[in-house]
Protein backbone atom coordinates (compact mmCIF):
# COMPACT_ATOMS: atom_id res chain seq x y z
CA UNK A 1 0.00 0.00 0.00
CA UNK A 2 0.80 3.48 -0.79
CA UNK A 3 1.24 6.08 2.00
CA UNK A 4 -0.79 9.26 1.31
CA UNK A 5 1.30 12.33 0.36
CA UNK A 6 1.71 15.24 3.21
CA UNK A 7 2.14 19.00 2.51
CA UNK A 8 2.89 21.89 4.53
CA UNK A 9 -0.18 24.43 4.42
CA UNK A 10 1.53 27.47 2.74
CA UNK A 11 -0.02 29.51 5.22
CA UNK A 12 0.85 28.35 8.40
CA UNK A 13 3.47 25.40 7.50
CA UNK A 14 1.01 22.31 9.50
CA UNK A 15 1.06 18.94 7.45
CA UNK A 16 -1.92 18.45 5.49
CA UNK A 17 -3.13 14.75 3.84
CA UNK A 18 -3.18 15.14 0.00
CA UNK A 19 -6.27 12.87 -0.46
CA UNK A 20 -10.02 13.94 -1.01
CA UNK A 21 -10.78 13.99 2.33
CA UNK A 22 -8.97 17.01 2.71
CA UNK A 23 -11.13 19.59 1.82
CA UNK A 24 -8.98 22.73 2.01
CA UNK A 25 -5.88 21.40 0.43
CA UNK A 26 -3.09 22.08 0.32
CA UNK A 27 -4.66 24.51 2.62
CA UNK A 28 -4.74 23.16 6.74
CA UNK A 29 -8.46 24.93 7.40
CA UNK A 30 -10.54 27.37 5.95
CA UNK A 31 -8.46 30.36 8.41
CA UNK A 32 -5.79 29.42 6.39
CA UNK A 33 -7.30 29.76 2.77
CA UNK A 34 -9.03 32.92 3.60
CA UNK A 35 -5.70 34.64 4.82
CA UNK A 36 -4.13 33.73 1.70
CA UNK A 37 -6.56 34.38 -0.52
CA UNK A 38 -6.40 38.37 1.43
CA UNK A 39 -3.11 38.22 0.54
CA UNK A 40 -3.52 37.72 -2.95
CA UNK A 41 -6.52 40.18 -2.83
CA UNK A 42 -4.42 42.96 -0.67
CA UNK A 43 -0.93 42.46 -3.49
CA UNK A 44 1.15 41.10 -1.14
CA UNK A 45 1.39 37.87 -3.49
CA UNK A 46 2.04 39.23 -6.86
CA UNK A 47 3.39 37.32 -9.59
CA UNK A 48 5.68 39.27 -10.76
CA UNK A 49 5.95 40.71 -14.78
CA UNK A 50 8.26 43.55 -16.16
CA UNK A 51 6.98 47.29 -15.46
CA UNK A 52 5.91 47.51 -19.41
CA UNK A 53 4.36 44.15 -19.91
CA UNK A 54 1.06 45.40 -19.09
CA UNK A 55 1.14 48.11 -21.49
CA UNK A 56 1.95 45.64 -24.30
CA UNK A 57 -0.72 43.47 -22.89
CA UNK A 58 -3.56 46.17 -23.50
CA UNK A 59 -1.80 49.01 -25.69
CA UNK A 60 -3.90 47.39 -28.77
CA UNK A 61 -7.28 47.10 -26.70
CA UNK A 62 -8.22 50.99 -26.96
CA UNK A 63 -7.74 53.64 -29.46
CA UNK A 64 -4.57 55.77 -28.90
CA UNK A 65 -5.07 59.11 -27.09
CA UNK A 66 -5.27 62.17 -29.20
Amino acid sequence: MSQTPTVDCPTCGAPVEWSADSTFRPFCSDRCKLIDLGAWASEEHKIPVSPDAEDEMFSEDFDPRH
